[in-house]
């Protein structure tokens, strides 16, 4: 039996609020000199990787970009298991040191990852600021932490239903699904949120 899926962002609807999430990024950071985005793994990797063409296509200008691997810090590392997956953190050019970092996820739940992603950085410099933008935010946050930038927010008040971020590099297309898992089901595949 598999989960059924209904679609909430086609391509169009996801790079629509993607280009307006880039304005957002420019007017928060105060232009790009000292702006670097950094794309939590997974998923937050290709959604800053869209971010940033958007951003240098509309400004005409190079913009640092990084990605961040948050397995070490999370707060329930035990859970995952002995042997964790861990993936690379890439520092912008420079450093982050007295940049305007934003962190780019694809989904934005508890609010933990974001700041397991604040502590990584900060151990690696001291950014001037930070801003937290997600392509989805669904609700449900166990920490105060909430993004500054969003591409949509999807309610999702079912304890079985899950959102997720497609993107071609991984899942051979670009969207966001909202999945509805059925009692029973061992789960869907995608990306497990821990957000």
């Amino acid at each position: 039996m598999s989960a059924e899926r209904i679609a909430v962002m086609d391509e169009t609807a996801v790079r629509r609020a993607v280009a307006r999430m880039g304005r957002e990024i420019v007017e928060k950071s105060g232009g790009t000199p000292a702006l670097a985005l950094m794309g939590i793994q997974r998923r937050g990797v290709q959604i800053a990787a869209l971010l940033r063409e958007e951003i240098e296509r509309a400004e005409g200008l190079s913009v640092a970009a990084g990605s961040i691997d948050i397995t070490l810090y999370r707060d329930d590392l035990e859970a995952i298991g002995p042997r964790p997956i861990i993936g690379e953190t890439v520092l912008p050019p420079g450093g982050v040191d007295g940049r305007v970092i934003v962190l780019v996820d694809d989904v934005q739940f508890t609010g933990r990852t974001a700041r397991a992603a604040m502590n990584e950085l900060m151990d690696w410099g001291r950014p001037a600021r930070i801003l937290l933008c997600v392509l989805v935010d669904r609700g449900g946050r166990e920490l105060p932490i909430q993004p500054d930038i969003v591409g949509r927010h999807v309610e999702v008040l079912d304890a079985h239903q899950s959102v997720e971020v497609l993107v071609p590099e991984l899942d051979d297309r670009l969207g966001v699904d909202l999945v509805q898992a059925h009692p029973g089901h061992p789960g869907t595949p995608g990306n497990p949120e821990v957000a």
